[in-house]
């Protein structure tokens, strides 16, 4: 049964209940404590071996005997509706395993990691802070780029601010929301903002791209720049503008496994997975480029 902790506390599904729970971990002040107590509630393995494992390998794992046991996912929010799916798959075609997630932003996460959570798997928005893990020597061999994510603008419904451009959103009558600049998608929003000589004072800046997002839908924000991805899992709660200075912001998704991971085996199959053919559909259809 996949499993998610949530942002301040760990709740876990019925047993039998397949429905997974998001969580998206905070990382200021007290809240990586929070981290470390989600981690616990996830347990998943993933040998950075499994990273560089063959991109067709199937969702029943190395096919070196049955697999069992808990893998522990920490992954970036934006990984969020598509990890959970590609969760599920893989539990289904290797009974006896269970994949719990811990969602949030990746600068969080890596602190967790490198403070001692116990997890199998890391998938990063970005190569920095993934590199905040390796250079920890907290991770099982050389991560790999399993996926490539691009900002898109998410208005109201309808856009009825006529949003059409970076540009736009610098009108002070827009309460525009940005993510933090330590996570991957507020560094690449700055990117994009400095490769268009913009200036942008946001209303609020959030922990993660979902928390961003939801301010949107939840109508607290006009706009927010957010993954593309992120505004094709909410459907109709928003619109999404592209911009062309996107296109200088991709952030690259890194996978790997973590050199402590309680479960390296099937961590290592849920890893050679994501990187498979039938994962990469998974992730395309989310809205995800190749690498």
């Amino acid at each position: 049964m996949t499993r998610s902790a949530h942002r301040t506390r760990r709740t876990r599904s019925p047993r039998r209940m397949r429905m997974p729970r998001m969580t998206r971990v905070a990382c200021t002040g007290t809240a990586l404590l929070l981290v470390l107590g989600a981690a616990t509630a996830c347990s998943s393995s993933s040998d950075e071996g499994s990273s560089s494992a063959s991109g067709n390998a199937s969702a029943s794992g190395s096919g070196s005997g049955e697999l069992s046991g808990t893998v522990t996912v920490f992954a970036a929010a934006s990984l969020t509706e598509s990890f959970t799916t590609l969760g599920e798959r893989f539990e289904k075609a290797n009974p006896g395993t269970e994949v719990t997630f811990s969602f949030g932003g990746s600068d969080s996460l890596a602190a967790g990691i490198t403070s001692g959570a116990p997890a199998d798997v890391f998938a990063s928005a970005s190569p920095r802070t993934m590199k905040i893990v390796t250079d920890a020597g907290d991770t099982a061999g050389t991560p790999v780029t399993f996926v490539r994510n691009q900002l898109e603008i998410a208005t109201l419904p309808g856009n009825p601010d006529h949003i059409s451009s970076l540009k736009d959103l610098t009108d002070p009558k827009l309460k525009v929301v940005l993510c933090d600049k330590k996570v991957p998608c507020g560094a690449a929003a700055q990117t994009a903002l400095d490769a268009s000589g913009l200036k942008l004072t946001p209303v609020s800046y959030e922990q993660d791209v979902k928390s961003a997002l939801t301010k949107v839908e939840l109508k607290e924000a006009d706009a927010a720049l957010v993954y593309k991805t992120d505004v094709r899992a909410a459907g109709d709660k928003v619109e999404g503008v592209d911009f062309p200075e996107a296109a200088k912001a991709v952030n690259d998704y890194p996978i790997a496994l973590l050199k402590d991971a309680p479960n390296a085996g099937a961590a290592e199959a849920f890893i050679a997975y994501v990187r498979s053919d039938e994962g990469q559909r998974v992730l395309a259809d989310a809205g995800f480029l190749t690498p």
